[in-house]
């Protein structure tokens, strides 16, 4: 069920609240470019920033406007085990079709306590659940021996790996039936050369055919028609990640009139010199500020 490009969603503001109008539309724009998934509430939609009672609206609006046309994988990782237990619930309460639980942050738990976080939502929630190992974002990396002990409880079916590291990618997909998603787009081709299903996409926000297309034509064979657009779309990979994520992908999305370019402290809009490289890329792409 969990392949191809899945977007992380941004979550739209507007004069400091969700914007769910703007929500709903972003949700038609993916499903009509043919996106092959929807993450609601991850790092890049600022779910640090929202309320609890924000995270379960946004869950449940993104699932009501999907309508079950492709699968929605709602974030509800936090550092606190009962509250992620209490978000992953809720998320199977308004009918997700899985769960993204990024490693607990800022605590540091050891790699057993790391399984036993996973194992209690696990044990309590019989919801898909996607690991989410982003060590640079978090302070702590899920290591493969961990991952593949993770992968003998039933519904823990996938993990989006950031580590940056194919050696731990290698790992996981020699020794366990995890489904592995690229967290970086940069690491997509090589990630799905060594058998990864596809990519948990900042960038689809933005080109969601291209990011389609790319995994498609990878899963497909042809390594030189993903390459061309991998190749193609390399500097906009790596300019939006030139400021924490997910300030320029947002601000690129305003740019393009797709949303506004509004943030929550401590998310704040983008120095002026990394703004003007954004927009260099952009026009480069034929993706210029809209009139």
């Amino acid at each position: 069920m969990f392949e191809g490009s899945i977007v992380a969603l941004v979550t739209p503001f507007r004069d400091g609240e969700i914007d769910f109008d703007q929500l709903d539309e972003l949700v038609e724009f993916h499903v009509g470019a043919g996106t092959n998934g929807i993450v609601p509430c991850g790092t890049t939609g600022e779910s640090a920033t929202l309320s609890h009672e924000e995270h379960e609206a946004v869950i449940e609006r993104v699932v009501r406007k999907v309508d079950g046309r492709v699968p929605v994988i709602a974030g509800t990782g936090s550092n606190s085990t009962a509250e992620s237990l209490r978000l992953t619930g809720y998320a199977k309460k308004v009918g997700a079709d899985g769960a993204l639980l990024i490693t607990p942050y800022y605590n540091k738990p050891t790699q057993e306590g790391l399984y036993r976080h996973y194992e209690a939502i696990a044990n309590a929630i019989d919801i898909p659940i996607v690991l989410y190992n982003v060590p640079s974002r978090t302070g702590v990396n899920l290591l493969p021996d961990t991952a593949i002990r993770l992968a003998e409880l039933k519904n823990i079916v996938a993990i989006k790996e950031a580590s940056g590291s194919l050696d731990q990618a290698t790992e996981i997909l020699r020794s366990s039936d995890l489904v592995v998603l690229s967290g970086e787009e940069t690491m997509t081709l090589p990630l799905m050369a060594l058998g990864a299903s596809g990519v948990i996409s900042v960038a689809a926000n933005l080109v969601p055919k291209e990011i389609v297309d790319m995994v498609d034509l990878m899963a497909e064979g042809d390594l030189q028609g993903a390459r061309d657009i991998h190749m193609r779309l390399f500097p906009l990979f790596k300019v939006l990640f030139i400021e924490t994520n997910p300030i320029p992908v947002k601000t690129a999305m305003s740019i393009v009139g797709l949303v506004r370019p509004e943030f929550r402290l401590p998310m704040c809009e983008m120095s002026p010199a990394n703004l003007r490289t954004l927009e260099r890329i952009l026009d480069d792409l034929g993706m210029g500020r809209a009139v």
